[in-house]
């Protein structure tokens, strides 16, 4: 057993002695390799064949080539709208900052009706009717200023 000092002044104990062990125990000469029957796991009468497996067939055919194309398409065009969508909501950040100070700048309504007719997809219904009021409000605005925009 080693014998322990009490603890020092890091708060660590020191070891004055330690046990060893002095024998360690060898191989023993019992069980050499090749004596004996080999391992058989129970209720087996020995080892069996793998029969051979067949070829696999390749997993890529021309239907999932064209699921990631048409998937790609997707991905190009979802970016596509969240472009657009974030240009229209800074448009109308800035529309609303203008308005909340009084003074909405004719150019930027001018740029505002130009974007919501490019962006316009007439894909969802909802989202339509959304940039339609949108579109109203700018013209409405537009038409306080003077200006008539062609429709």
């Amino acid at each position: 057993m080693p014998a322990f000092d009490t603890p020092s002044e890091s708060g660590l104990l020191r070891i004055d002695a330690t046990n060893r062990s002095g024998n360690v125990a060898g191989r023993s000469s019992t069980g050499k390799a090749g004596n004996g029957p080999a391992f058989v796991p129970a209720g087996e009468q020995g080892p069996q064949r793998v029969n051979a497996t067949a070829p696999s067939t390749p997993t890529t055919g021309i239907d999932a080539i064209l699921a990631l194309q048409a998937n790609g398409d997707f991905s190009e065009s979802r970016r596509k709208a969240v472009r657009k969508g974030t240009r229209l909501l800074d448009l109308l950040e800035d529309m609303k900052a203008d308005l909340l100070i009084g003074r909405v700048a004719p150019e930027r309504l001018d740029t505002m009706v130009t974007q919501l007719r490019t962006l316009r997809e007439r894909v969802e219904p909802e989202l339509d009717a959304v940039l339609d009021d949108i579109e109203l409000r700018v013209l409405v605005e537009l038409a306080k200023l003077g200006r008539y925009p062609q429709i």
